[in-house]
């Protein structure tokens, strides 16, 4: 979906979700789309994760793509919980637990599924100790803001706000070996004053409601990104990305988002999704023990 991608933080977006034996005869591209949305949100339901950003530039090397340079490697934590109406909202935290120099860095997000309601960012930076609240959205004389350093933005991770796009099935077929439905999003002129972005394209799995691939395109209609799953795992009846990695076609740079671990129906004190969290290291650390302890 156009500049929606996973989750939340990822992390958020990090992770695509989706459950097995869901039929989808006669549905609409938008119905589709509202599957996946909605599947997709089961991944944020009281989830603690723990995962690795490796980023690097790339380039074609013996006919295989590989990075060009010494890749740039983080390993964060978060947690995340739905509420508001109908729990379609999602509270998310990620905290930088490596390299050592970015130790504390964190970002705390709240995603509204209401296209009314800006999504609110805020970006705390240990080294400096102060927090930074980000600007909901991107435009063309802004950039929108990056995932720790990563190829992934703010923009790339948000979820929800269907109306925010109009929907088109534009085939049926195979992708890897599964059944997909090709669906373009393009954002509506309200939109369009809000994101980088004019439109999208994206691989859905057929039976199980998951991104497989998505393709963003820029103002001008050129395609400047690329998401591709390449490891799916089913934990607890959910399909969840292990592994996937986001192409900046533009910077020929790559992230690749590894989960190393999830835990869902953990008990998440939504105290924790707040700033205080970002500043406070006790704080922080007290609630990051009681969550490590539920994973175990």
């Amino acid at each position: 979906m156009t500049g929606r991608l996973f989750i939340s933080v990822i992390f958020m977006l990090a992770m695509v979700t989706g459950y097995t034996s869901v039929q989808a005869a006669d549905l609409s591209a938008r119905d589709i789309i509202q599957k996946m949305d909605d599947m997709r949100r089961a991944s944020t339901e009281s989830a603690f994760n723990r995962m690795q950003l490796i980023t690097c530039k790339y380039g074609i090397k013996n006919g295989k793509l590989k990075c060009v340079e010494k890749p740039r490697i983080k390993l964060l934590e978060s947690a995340q919980i739905n509420m508001g109406a109908d729990n379609k909202d999602t509270k998310s935290i990620a905290i930088v637990l490596q390299p050592a120099s970015e130790k504390g860095i964190g970002m705390l997000s709240w995603n509204y599924d209401d296209s009314a309601k800006d999504n609110e960012t805020w970006l705390y930076l240990s080294a400096l100790g102060k927090v930074k609240r980000i600007a909901a959205g991107s435009d063309e004389d802004s950039e929108p803001t990056s995932l720790f350093g990563s190829e992934i933005t703010t923009e790339d991770m948000e979820t929800g706000k269907l109306d925010d796009y109009t929907y088109r099935l534009v085939e049926q077929g195979e992708y890897k070996g599964r059944p997909v439905y090709v669906i373009e999003s393009v954002a509506t002129p309200e939109r369009q004053r809000k994101t980088r972005y004019s439109k999208s394209q994206t691989w859905v799995d057929a039976e199980r409601f998951v991104a497989l691939k998505v393709q963003l395109y820029d103002k001008q209609g050129n395609l400047t990104k690329r998401m591709q799953v390449s490891k799916l795992d089913q934990i607890d009846g959910i399909w969840v990305a292990r592994s996937l990695t986001m192409f900046n076609l533009v910077a020929q740079r790559l992230t690749n988002m590894k989960l190393d671990a999830i835990t869902f129906g953990v008990d998440i004190d939504e105290a924790f999704l707040s700033q205080r969290a970002l500043t406070d290291t006790a704080f922080r650390e007290a609630h990051l023990n009681k969550l490590r302890a539920q994973a175990q």
